[in-house]
């Protein structure tokens, strides 16, 4: 796992081009805190760079990495599963290696099946290749983005980088908020390939970008290689009957695992007391035939911890576990702070921050790798507002009783994970028939945003609809037809799985402590076949990630095995009279009347009214939304003092 990080001038590089790469990779040292690898060809004016954390071949993988010529400029960022088999196959094939780094299989496979050669690769990754003979510079992103990578482009100037942080060091680049982008941070939800600043984008997951210079300017060629594509609603397979996909889940997800406890330094595990990071603990457990450590949150308010059942389950597993206990102190202060500059965008929720603290306190106990259990809810709907519309638009008739139950069971989560009144919208109505109630929350948000922005901006952005926006930029053919379960499943996965959970609550704050972070459940492999599974063996009588559940029977405590869905957060600021001064504290600092002026988004009168009204406020719902929205705004104006004023 590391960092990287570069760019492509249409001129030749200049003296300076040495020192503008080592500020660049100085903003990555987290990254690759074990060592630093620089390229230049001087008469092409490209520029490459890596920041180093060893986990795999310590001794002689250092990056850049070349092929026998150098023809071939490799610097990579992230894991390649599965590389021994694939070593041993390209050299029965005649290839040769010259170091034992996973990273190297990308080059020899790029040399044999070009462009295609993405394919063949398994795991989490973004990396930047330069073919010399070509003349161009290929960047690649993993299928669900686990790894971040954005770009810069302005005719003679391409600067890329695992960080936007590590593009606004490079002088060439404005350092400026995006406008557009300031609302999405405010609603939550971001439009795929965008950031919170101008002109600097994000990859997509599952793309690559093709780079090539004429004369002194760059055409660039986007390339989707991977999506999450579910059959057509008619199109599932009649004939395999629910043991069928129980016995593929479990062997598949076997497998995952196996390949992510490959490293040269020890493997942990997060252990919350979710299904997900349970089956991974007693799946590692097995494989590695010996007790894993375990890494476990626990926070100080009954209703959101659930640190009782992990330790039940490391208990069963005989793990080692590690509880950190978070408390206001934690989440709040200097921890905020730094998670937003990690982050480089707003939460709404301080688990971010949590895990933050989490991978600090996994770094201070000797590990740089630990398996993870993001990904489960996406693949085998395990939100509850997977499970609202599955109730709504995907069964026959609607059960009032299931209905019910859901809102019931799900009360302190209302206002943020589930939409407290129904709310549609037409981007969404015409691909979906429906509005999927994930995005129905941030509607809300939304409505509640629009109140605050100074009557300029409002003026300015009074014909950009941010719903539009997002919805326009999801595949239609991969909409088209589906079951209603799949539809929402897929426009949560291109959304909010890349641009929440493995943001700030994945890559970027484990990165933030050089700890490195793998999603098991999001190999590709597990992904297509969960793709495969019928909507009503993934949801079946109520029960969500029900074939995932019957999969884990043997290993998971029988308490979790019958219990709900239970979302992962941090208590809210209005949960605890230590948490609202805390969040008191960052107001009195980034929420002055100078310094909403200086960033000039939103009214600091309408501000201090919504502030007035949030310490009035007594429906649990509202305060919720409200606590999101303040988490949104302190987000920008603190992201303002990082990047742009400081």
């Amino acid at each position: 796992m590391c960092g990287i990080a570069g760019f492509w001038l249409g001129k030749k590089l200049g003296n300076e081009s040495n020192e503008n790469l080592k500020k660049m990779l100085g903003t990555l040292y987290h990254r690759g805190p074990d060592g630093e690898g620089e390229y230049f060809d001087t008469d092409k004016g490209l520029a490459m760079g890596h920041t180093r954390l060893s986990i795999i071949d310590l001794k002689t993988g250092d990056q850049p990495l070349f092929d026998h010529n150098k023809s071939i400029v490799l610097t990579t960022n992230g894991e390649f599963y599965d590389f021994k088999r694939i070593r041993a196959d390209l050299m029965a094939r005649g290839d040769r290696f010259t170091t034992k780094s996973d990273s190297e299989i990308a080059i020899n496979l790029y040399k044999r099946h070009s462009l295609s050669f993405v394919d063949y690769l398994r795991g989490e990754f973004a990396f930047a290749m330069f073919d010399h003979k070509e003349d161009r510079l290929i960047l690649v992103r993993d299928r669900f983005g686990i790894k971040p990578l954005f770009f810069y482009l302005q005719n003679d100037t391409f600067v890329y980088g695992s960080e936007v942080k590590a593009i606004l060091a490079h002088p060439l680049v404005p350092k400026e908020l995006d406008l557009k982008a300031s609302i999405h941070q405010l609603m939550q939800v971001m439009v795929p390939g965008t950031s919170a600043f101008k002109n600097i984008h994000a990859l997509k997951p599952g793309n690559m970008l093709i780079i090539k210079k004429e004369g002194d300017s760059f055409r660039i060629d986007t390339r989707c290689y991977w999506d999450m594509n579910f059959p057509e609603a008619d199109n599932y397979d009649p004939k395999k009957d629910e043991n069928h996909y129980i016995e593929a889940v479990r062997d598949k997800l076997i497998e995952a695992v196996h390949l992510r406890l490959e490293a040269d330094v020890p493997v942990g595990c997060y252990l919350s007391g979710g299904i997900d990071s349970c089956s991974i603990l007693g799946l590692a457990t097995g494989a590695q035939q010996s007790p894993v450590k375990a890494f476990t949150i626990s926070f100080d308010h009954k209703d959101y911890d659930e640190s009782h059942i992990a330790t039940k389950m490391a208990r069963e597993m005989n793990a080692d576990q590690e509880i950190l206990n978070i408390t206001a102190n934690e989440l709040y202060g200097d921890n905020y702070i730094k998670t937003i500059w990690h982050s480089e965008r707003t939460f709404y929720n301080t688990l971010g921050v949590a895990k933050w603290c989490m991978s600090r306190r996994v770094h201070e106990c000797g590990y740089k790798v630990v398996v993870t259990g993001e990904g489960s809810d996406e693949l085998f709907g395990g939100y509850p507002f997977f499970k609202r519309d599955m109730i709504l638009h995907g069964l026959e008739q609607e059960n009032k009783k299931f209905y019910d139950d859901l809102y019931s069971s799900n009360q302190i989560f209302k206002g943020v994970l589930l939409a407290d009144e129904g709310m549609s919208h037409p981007a969404f109505e015409s691909p979906c028939g429906f509005t999927p109630s994930w995005v129905q929350t941030w509607m809300s948000t939304l409505e509640l945003a629009k109140t605050i922005l100074s009557d300029d901006v409002a003026k300015e952005l009074k014909h950009y609809d941010p719903i539009e926006a997002i919805a326009s930029s999801l595949e239609p053919s991969m909409i088209k037809n589906r079951h209603p379960l799949d539809m929402v499943q897929y426009t949560w996965i291109k959304t909010m799985l890349e641009g929440q959970i493995l943001n700030w609550g994945g890559d970027r704050v484990d990165m933030a402590n050089s700890m490195e972070s793998r999603p098991a459940f999001l190999d590709h492999h597990l992904a297509n076949l969960a793709t495969q599974i019928p909507p009503t063996l993934r949801i079946k009588n109520n029960v969500e990630k029900w074939v995932l559940r019957e999969a884990m029977k043997g290993i998971l405590p029988e308490i979790l095995y019958k219990r709900e869905k239970f979302a992962f957060m941090a208590p809210p600021g209005h949960t605890e009279k230590k948490k609202q001064k805390a969040v008191n504290d960052l107001i009195g600092t980034y929420l002055s009347k100078d310094s909403i002026q200086r960033v000039g988004i939103l009214d600091e009168a309408k501000v201090r009214n919504f502030l007035k009204k949030y310490e009035l406020e007594q429906d649990n719902t509202k305060l919720v939304r409200q606590d999101a929205l303040i988490n949104h705004i302190l987000g920008l104006h603190i992201m303002y003092d990082l990047f742009i004023k400081g």
